[in-house]
């Protein structure tokens, strides 16, 4: 069987699994000549419980990913990937993974950086790979 991938989205919180998923995910759509989704997710979940802290802070991370996931799709066009999108939310991270829309791969690191949601809730990518609605491709870093 030979599976032909048009939209592949990859997760990145960069941690160093998240990277290492970044580096497949391009070696996969110059493959596939498909187009590469850059998403980070700010986990607002793991922040503390005072709101107008929270709000402010979330939006400085969001805004220091963003920088960072731009550097990240210059990489990837540099590569050869002729379309990268990127995305910057706050949320949950498996909610945001899973909404998105017509994409037919979802390359995740097999850990990423909260260590305490996987440890209470079990990880992202064991949410994502039981629940996605098209293939998912875990990867470790060695």
């Amino acid at each position: 069987m030979n599976t032909q991938y048009s939209n592949i989205a990859v997760a990145v919180d960069f941690s160093q699994q998240s990277l290492v998923a970044f580096e497949r995910a391009v070696a996969l759509a110059k493959q596939h000549s498909a187009g590469l989704h850059l998403i980070s997710v700010v986990d607002t979940r793991s922040f503390g419980s005072i709101e107008a802290y929270d709000l402010k802070y979330a939006e400085r991370v969001k805004k220091e990913r963003q920088e960072m996931i731009e550097q990240l799709k210059v990489k990837a066009l540099d590569a050869g990937v002729a379309h990268v999108h990127t995305k910057v939310e706050l949320g949950s991270p498996k909610v945001i993974l899973l909404e998105q829309q017509n994409i037919n791969l979802i390359v995740i690191g097999a850990t990423g950086l909260n260590r305490v949601e996987k440890m209470v809730l079990g990880s992202v990518s064991g949410q994502i790979v039981r629940h996605a609605k098209c293939d998912v491709l875990v990867v470790r870093s060695s």
